[in-house]
């Protein structure tokens, strides 16, 4: 399996397809490189190279115990790109990994990264706070971490056949396969990872990072999102971006790079061509 190995001896690893301009694409909390099949053969078949990485701590990368907050997600990130000497990339983000996407740019600069697209992002604040009086209270994350120690596994399968898809809506019908895909990679990555990643997602401020960000940013987010509600995030985003783009979609769920894959591909393709 193709790896990198960062300057702390951790093994990350990564896809790595095709040729032309390079897609980078950062997962979304628990899960793994795989959720982003559907893009990367999508994209592979428009003619571009496409890549995507397992966080640390989650898929075939190493269960370290530490380093699992923003600022090494972002380094990691970084270690692909140079390993891979990746230029005028598109960088692709869902949900935590948006976070990772827009605080790597922040960090790391602008030199090797053409365009961006964040969607279901937890950007700029999920937790709520004096300054973010809209965002979540801690009660949300408390109980996440609550479940994820009692019992990992029953609370994968909730989450995917649950609000994550929206398929506890009414007349929404479950796709088990999509649930059962949604646990495989939640269940290969570790444990401690996931429970220390919720802190990373939640409580990360990105207000500034979205301010420094001068590259397109194509904000995308549906607004029956469950898991990072719309009217905290997208909205937001895309004020404090110096060059961003709204789009909104009505009825879609959290998961909809998966749900709603013709759409948002053919979305991608249409920002990543202007």
């Amino acid at each position: 399996m193709p790896k990198i190995v960062t300057d702390e001896g951790i093994e990350i690893y990564y896809k790595d397809w095709g040729t032309g301009q390079p897609i980078v694409f950062s997962h979304g909390w628990p899960l793994s490189a795989d959720d982003w099949d559907t893009q990367m053969l999508f994209f592979l078949q428009q003619g571009y190279r496409v890549i995507a990485h397992d966080r640390r701590g989650h898929g075939r990368s190493t269960q370290v115990g530490d380093g699992h907050d923003m600022d090494h997600y972002a380094d990691d990130l970084a270690a692909v790109t140079a390993h891979l000497d990746l230029r005028d990339a598109i960088h692709i983000g869902h949900s935590t990994g948006g976070g990772e996407v827009i605080h790597y740019i922040a960090r790391h600069g602008e030199s090797r990264v053409a365009k961006a697209a964040i969607m279901s992002a937890v950007p700029p604040l999920m937790l709520q706070t004096d300054a973010n009086p809209g965002g979540l209270p801690m009660s949300v994350f408390d109980d996440l971490r609550a479940q994820l120690a009692a019992n990992r596994s029953e609370f994968y399968v909730a989450l995917a056949s649950g609000p994550f898809y929206g398929f506890n809506r009414p007349g929404v019908e479950t796709r088990e396969p999509l649930v059962r895909n949604w646990w495989r990679q939640g269940m290969t990555g570790g444990a401690k990872a996931h429970y220390d990643g919720i802190e990373a997602f939640s409580e990360t401020d990105f207000t500034e990072d979205l301010r420094k960000i001068t590259v397109p940013v194509l904000v995308m987010h549906g607004d029956d999102d469950q898991i990072v509600p719309y009217a905290d995030a997208a909205p937001l985003s895309s004020e404090l971006l110096q060059n961003g783009t709204l789009k909104t979609y009505a009825g879609f769920p959290h998961g909809m790079p998966t749900t709603h894959a013709d759409v948002i591909n053919a979305d991608l393709l249409e920002f990543i061509r202007s």
